[in-house]
């Protein structure tokens, strides 16, 4: 007994043959009054529409059917795909291939849009690595003409230039180091050496090392009230705290004057930290969120603001975070503030054994 759902070739041929042999077999019995002449007429026409019909389904329509598959896997078949194909396909209906068919048509579609979000990335990525270079080397091209041009006879404007240009070739080799590190991120090539340490003890260090920072423009750095009791972190303890060196000072770079900088750090469960630098400053758009962590993605105020840095500061705290198989998130509002916070494993326990 088979589904007419799935019909193979030869049942389908079987099931159209005896269709138009029975009625036009009743149709001769009715004008020739013989069963001699409707039995022959049934068989004949059985046979002939059977052969017909499975010969038409088998070469111009299952065939194209196991073309299609073939198409879609895209490659040579093995013995085991050719069995595939000459057993188990032919019992296949059309709807079921229709839906395979529209679901390998769903995931191609869903790849060529990510090809062409990545096509976009990669030319807003040389765009922005054009500019971030492009900006200090004709700096230091302008500086040099300069002092070529007679500037250099001034011991004054002499050095004055060349500590200009020194600066630029700092950017520069602060851009090169930072993008080789992104890439080793990136790679997957960053050893975490983990160890247990007091998170509040890395924020405190932090604050202290861009205080000098900080107090030009009147902002205040803080541990949150309530806060302050010493929480232990299990994680690689340099990188931790370049990542919040790196928040700490956009805070700093996009705080208002007069404003505050606040650390939060809260036990989520009894294996994971939460840990968030908080500010008071421009704040960023909703609409820009979601690319903050991308490679050189600044927003155009924030890019007026910061002409010094290089855009990659976020990214690589990402890396980061995203290498201890944690998380890191943002929250903003314009004019308002913005919240960075990630997550850290409290202990040991919370590793999965090495194998």
């Amino acid at each position: 007994m088979f589904e007419t759902k799935n019909l193979s070739p030869r049942q389908l041929s079987w099931l159209t043959a005896l269709s138009l042999s029975v009625p036009i077999s009743l149709v001769i019995f009715l004008i020739e009054k013989s069963w001699y002449w409707a039995v022959g007429s049934f068989l004949v026409i059985l046979l002939g529409s059977y052969l017909l019909v499975f010969f038409v389904l088998e070469r111009f329509i299952y065939r194209k059917i196991k073309l299609i598959y073939k198409f879609i896997y895209q490659t040579k078949a093995t013995k085991q795909e050719e069995t595939y194909y000459k057993y188990v396909l032919p019992r296949k209906g059309i709807d079921d291939v229709r839906e395979e068919v529209e679901a390998w048509a769903e995931e191609k579609k869903q790849e060529i849009e990510l090809l062409r979000h990545n096509e976009q990335f990669r030319r807003e990525f040389l765009q922005n690595l054009s500019h971030e270079f492009k900006t200090p080397v004709f700096s230091i091209q302008g500086y040099i003409d300069t002092l070529l041009s007679g500037a250099m006879n001034n011991p004054e404007t002499n050095k004055k230039f060349l500590e200009k240009a020194s600066k630029n070739v700092d950017r520069l080799t602060n851009l090169l180091n930072d993008l080789d590190e992104i890439s080793r991120l990136e790679r997957g090539e960053l050893v975490l050496m983990r160890q247990l340490f007091v998170i509040q003890d890395i924020i405190k260090d932090v604050f202290d090392s861009l205080s000098s920072r900080a107090e030009t423009l009147q902002i205040t750095c803080s541990i949150k009230k309530g806060c302050e009791s010493p929480l232990t972190a299990f994680a690689d303890k340099e990188k931790i705290r370049q990542v919040l060196h790196n928040l700490v000072e956009n805070s700093i770079k996009y705080g208002k004057k007069g404003g505050s900088i606040v650390a939060s750090i809260y036990k989520t469960d009894d294996k994971h930290l939460l840990v968030e630098i908080s500010d008071d400053g421009m704040g960023i758009s909703e609409k820009y969120l979601p690319r903050i962590f991308e490679r050189f993605y600044r927003t155009e105020e924030g890019r007026s603001i910061d002409i010094t840095g290089t855009g990659l500061g976020l990214a690589i705290c990402k890396h980061i975070i995203e290498a201890h198989n944690q998380t890191i998130h943002v929250r903003s509002t314009e004019h308002i503030g913005t919240t960075i916070g990630f997550t850290l494993d409290k202990s040991r326990e919370t590793l999965p054994p090495t194998k």
